[in-house]
């Protein structure tokens, strides 16, 4: 056993002698390698940091929370399309009737979102995402106020002409001076702002971010746009420990009831939650993985032959010094494990490389954009784990041939 041990220690020793002696053949050898690991980790560096900032953004939706809406997220089936447009829109009165009837609920929201010209003075913003909501919205979504506060109860309930609006906003209205207690005019409309939201960033799913949004009570958004051409929702968060199903069953109910809908009616209604839309990136994402193994696998192929080339190189170079070293006893699992460790760290070595430079990279990323992306642990440790192996695949036959050389023919061979 110490025997055996030993015979690997010296093994290692050659190895890392050659890979320092040889210092054009390590770095032709590592810049194959490296690339291939760059490629193929970058690519689900890059995945894997696009997939959290998106279940980030949709958990910000609310896990435990059912949408009321006319449209259902996914369709599916052959459901002709005609029904779901005869559907009415929910209304504000159902939310009040839901709030009566519904246990399982901690809050409800009634809400509508149109876009409109935005002006302060001589800036405006066209186009500019505008949310009516009811009095529980910041119980279902959560955000913080990084200047003035939010729209109170009273406000929702008289209809105040108050906003909270977003950083994105604030910024483009009015630069670096203090928007609260200004008025702006929303589609012609004076409105006071009694509050800017914190700077969230760029969402991952488009509009969900607080940044370029103006709330507004929903009793005064009525007399800004029409509910009935805008398709409105109603929101409802589960109580803590109540399932997202219990909560669909109960407002299934509720809402049928609401709607006077008989037994054998059909719902005139949609449910919605976020698991329809976690469900769906689960297959994206799950495709989107299997291409990437493809893509950098092409890549690692690459930096593997390139592996195998230069240590068939390597085993010619050294046929003699191997001649030798069986002639004085050498076993063949000694010079086996010993080419076997030289293609095992160029690979480890290159695939550290790739790895530096992958991290280097989300940090020029995270410098220059808002996009978060970060170098897991779970993608260091199987850039390391494919290195070693590519090392070990690639490199066991010119490794095999070595150690199958003749002494004699091995000393007097002419390389």
């Amino acid at each position: 056993m110490l025997k055996t041990i030993k015979q690997l220690k010296e093994s290692f020793v050659f190895a890392i002698n050659s890979v320092v002696v040889n210092k054009l053949r390590t770095i032709l050898s590592l810049s194959g390698i490296t690339i291939g690991i760059f490629s193929i980790i970058a690519v689900f560096t890059v995945i894997d940091s696009l997939e959290n900032n998106i279940r980030t953004s949709i958990a910000s939706l609310g896990e435990n929370v059912v949408y009321v809406q006319k449209w259902p997220w996914s369709m599916g089936g052959d459901y002709p399309w005609w029904k779901y447009m005869k559907r009415p829109v929910p209304k504000q009165e159902e939310e009040d009737l839901l709030r009566k009837k519904l246990s399982l609920s901690d809050a409800i929201s009634f809400n509508a979102a149109t876009n409109r010209l935005v002006k302060h003075k001589d800036k405006s913003l066209s186009s500019t995402s505008v949310w009516g909501v009811s009095g529980e919205y910041d119980k279902i979504r959560s955000f913080d106020i990084k200047e003035g506060r939010y729209i109170s109860f009273f406000e929702h309930h008289t209809a105040k002409n108050v906003a909270v609006i977003g950083w994105q906003i604030a910024k483009d209205l009015f630069g670096s001076k203090q928007p609260v207690g200004k008025h702006i005019k929303i589609g012609g409309r004076k409105v006071k702002i009694i509050g800017v939201f914190e700077k969230e960033g760029e969402s991952s799913i488009g509009d969900n971010s607080m940044d370029e949004l103006i709330i507004i009570p929903v009793n005064f958004a009525k007399n800004l746009f029409d509910f009935r051409r805008i398709d409105p929702w109603i929101m409802v968060k589960a109580k803590e420990g109540v399932s997202s199903q219990d909560l669909i069953d109960e407002i299934k109910g509720a809402m049928r009831s609401i709607r006077r809908l008989k037994p054998k009616e059909e719902d005139n209604f949609a449910l919605n939650q976020i698991s329809i839309l976690s469900q769906g990136l689960n297959s994206i994402f799950s495709t989107i993985n299997i291409a990437g193994w493809i893509i950098g696998g092409f890549s690692l192929l690459v930096g593997g032959f390139g592996i195998a080339n230069i240590m068939f190189v390597s085993v010619r170079e050294r046929t003699n010094i191997i001649g030798v070293q069986k002639a004085l006893g050498a076993k063949n699992t000694f010079i086996l494990s010993q080419f076997l460790y030289e293609s095992t760290l160029l690979s480890i070595f290159g695939g550290t490389l790739g790895l530096i430079l992958i991290f280097l990279l989300t940090m020029l990323v995270g410098a220059v954009s808002d996009f978060e992306i970060s170098l897991t642990l779970k993608n260091i440790v199987v850039g390391l784990s494919i290195s070693t192996v590519i090392g070990v695949i690639f490199g066991f036959f010119p490794a095999y041939q070595a150690s199958r050389l003749n002494p004699v023919e091995a000393i007097t061979a002419n390389v």
